[in-house]
């Protein structure tokens, strides 16, 4: 028997390199595929004092399973997954193990204890909680002595059958509509009696956001009229809540620190822009906003002149997650609206009497110029931003030494005070992250004033976990040194030196430490030109 699972494997390989070959003439790596993971098993048992066990294993990546039985017994052979093996207990507590086998032969073996008992399950704890951030979704575990699983009838009309889960593991359940329902739930052991436990409980809608908008990129102030984000510089003097005798409330809410527009029973609103200053946003392309609802299907939105004169357009919405809406500025002015004087939003719900929140709410246009690699601080237009840190102070300035490698006009300048920390530096976000096919390579114009000063290039994804100190996990260093001083000096960072590179990472900041790992004292270093290279 062991020899033919194994003439089943090859068999399933032979047939997956044929697909693939047939598909696109391409080899298959098996060697590459990992060993099963999340490997478990749902065991049942009769209810006829017999203690016969039935297993049900489950994985990813696994093509078959075999079971330990744990009580001296020969082993099964494998079977296929979505089969089933069943065996005879004597009354007690035994470890069985379930092993699963890919499709190139890697195993994974997991231990599962399971008690078998002829006493009928005793102390049942049935726990039910509501999911904080999906609707009409329960959450059941059931602990019982003497138990080896539980069976849970849901009470939702149209699905009278019951799911079965290990004694003590948690199931979900997702239900149609919110409402009270009454569940069951059956606990059983070997024994022919079973414990039950019957309850009402309520699946909830959830009314409001438990996670943020999605986080809006940096854009110059000259690409951009905000009205509400805390990203951008916001409109001055903007009324959320203007007395237009409109039904529900409003408020702002806050999660988590984050503030947010909130329409409650929403009919209609209306938002008064500056004070009701007309603003300009003929040379903007979109009017963007996230929205979350839990009830509403459609929100209308109107861009307002003095008149007033108004246009609508509607769009749809995603209940129980954050819908991102872009509308092109013109779709207002294809329906006869001038958009260089509008002082006032209009937001109406369909159906009326559904709650939303808002945040992100702007205007926008696609970028002429951006702050993207190559960096040479020479736009007008553009606005380079520079953060110090570890008491570096940054700055653009007039290019000091207009001599050698470099005769540019604009530089930047990093002062690292007297004391300033080792790791200091100065840091600027991308507007757009790098294109690698053209070039791994990134070279910048150093001004040192000393010979073997460590110049150290980063670059992170801004968006990526934070570390204890609340640095992006997603980065690469890469240390040059300076060989001359007092002069502009041309310096080659080498991406792919950084064992952590990956050309498929949108990295988005770029960070300069000048005279790394060494304490401040009193220099001054400039930087320019910051371009890819092969």
């Amino acid at each position: 028997m062991k020899k033919l699972h194994f003439i089943i494997s090859l068999f399933v390989l032979a047939i997956a390199i044929g697909c693939s070959n047939d598909s696109n003439g391409s080899d298959v790596d098996i060697d590459s595929i990992g060993a099963p993971k999340n490997i478990s098993a749902l065991t049942t048992i009769t209810q006829d004092n017999s203690g016969k066990v039935t297993f049900l294993p489950k994985g990813e990546g696994a093509t078959q399973f075999k079971v330990n039985f744990g009580d001296g017994s020969p082993e099964s052979t494998y079977f296929g997954v979505g089969s089933t093996v069943s065996h005879v207990y004597k009354e007690g507590v035994y470890k069985s193990k379930i092993i699963a086998m890919g499709l190139n032969g890697k195993t994974t073996e997991i231990e599962q204890e399971l008690q078998v008992s002829f006493k009928a399950p005793e102390n049942l704890v049935v726990v039910v909680t509501n999911d904080v951030s999906v609707s009409k979704k329960v959450t059941i575990k059931a602990t019982a002595d003497f138990a080896l699983f539980y069976d849970v009838y849901f009470g939702e009309p149209g699905n009278p059958l019951p799911v079965s889960v290990n004694n003590g593991e948690s199931l979900s359940y997702t239900y149609k509509e919110a409402g009270v329902y009454t569940i069951k739930v059956v606990s059983k052991s070997a024994a022919i009696k079973t414990t039950e436990y019957t309850a009402q409980i309520e699946a909830k809608l959830v009314v409001k956001p438990t996670t943020l908008a999605p986080a809006p990129p940096t854009r110059q102030a000259g690409d951009v009229i905000s009205i509400f984000s805390s990203k951008y510089t916001n409109v001055a003097g903007t009324n959320f809540n203007p007395d237009w005798g409109q039904p529900g409330t409003y408020e702002e809410f806050d999660l988590n620190g984050h503030k947010i527009l909130n329409y409650i029973k929403l009919g209609y609103q209306g938002i008064a822009l500056a004070n009701n200053v007309t603003i300009d946003v003929s040379d903007m392309e979109y009017l963007h906003m996230d929205v979350w609802t839990a009830d509403l299907e459609k929100l209308e939105t109107s861009l307002i002149k003095p008149g007033p004169d108004e246009r609508a357009v509607t769009k749809d919405l995603t209940a129980n997650q954050w819908t991102s809406i872009d509308i092109p500025i013109s779709a207002f002015t294809s329906q006869g609206l001038t958009v260089n004087n509008i002082f006032q939003l209009k937001l109406v719900a369909k159906p009326a009497g559904g709650t939303v929140f808002i945040d992100n709410l702007y205007f926008y246009k696609g970028a002429s110029q951006s702050v993207a690699l190559p960096i040479d601080f020479e736009s007008t237009d553009l606005t380079y931003t520079w953060g110090g840190f570890g008491n570096v102070d940054a700055s653009i300035v007039t290019n000091p030494d207009k001599t050698g490698a470099n005769l540019s006009d604009k530089v930047v300048k990093l002062d690292k005070k007297n004391g300033a920390e080792t790791w200091g530096g100065a840091s600027i976000n991308l507007d757009a992250a790098p294109d690698f096919s053209k070039g791994t390579k990134v070279k910048v114009n150093v001004w040192s004033p000393k010979v073997g000063a460590q110049i150290l290039y980063k670059m992170e994804l801004s968006t990526s976990p934070k570390d204890g100190n609340g640095n992006p996990t997603v980065f690469i260093e890469i240390p040059v040194t300076t060989t001359v001083k007092n002069a502009w000096q041309v310096l080659t960072f080498d991406l792919t030196s950084a064992a952590s590179f990956s050309a498929s990472i949108k990295y988005d900041r770029v960070i300069l430490f000048p005279d790394f790992g060494v304490t401040g004292a009193g220099e001054t270093y400039y930087f320019d030109d910051i371009k890819q290279s092969n």
